[in-house]
């Protein structure tokens, strides 16, 4: 397994983020909050997670959903995935919005997503006027069928 050494300030009063077990890509990150937050349906809010990182160049942090908010409360973020870039030094805050059908309450220290590490590259375009051919060509969208 391939580490990354990541600089993290945590100025919130819970626990520095973790991996729950060994085979877990993603750390959970914590609510930063003094009170519960209520987050009624299709209501969306930035909760605070009190945490900043540097990231090495070549690095994101991808801000992901709970599968167990999301699929016992609906609770999910409102981008989908979220990115933090490596030279991005504010506090990570989480766009997460209600799609159930009754209000959650947040808990101060309450775990609201998860961040995964990942390598990047950076594209070189080259502006063509065709592309090669294969098999598939353009079908896309369930065009196999499965």
């Amino acid at each position: 397994m391939e580490f990354c050494k990541i600089k993290i300030i945590n100025k919130s009063g819970n626990p520095m983020p973790r991996y729950m077990t060994e085979g877990s890509a993603g750390m959970d990150l914590c609510a930063d909050l003094k009170d519960d937050e209520q987050l009624d349906p299709m209501e969306i809010k930035m909760i605070p997670t009190g945490l900043y990182i540097s990231l090495p160049v070549g690095y994101e942090a991808q801000i992901r959903a709970r599968s167990g908010l999301s699929s016992k409360y609906g609770l999910t973020m409102v981008n989908g995935i979220g990115t933090i870039d490596s030279d991005y030094r504010g506090e990570i805050k989480v766009p997460l919005i209600n799609l159930g059908g009754q209000p959650y309450k947040i808990k101060p220290g309450e775990r609201i997503c998860q961040m995964v590490i990942n390598k990047y590259v950076h594209a070189n375009l080259d502006e063509v006027e065709i592309l090669d051919e294969t098999d598939r060509s353009h079908g896309g969208f369930g065009h196999s069928g499965k």
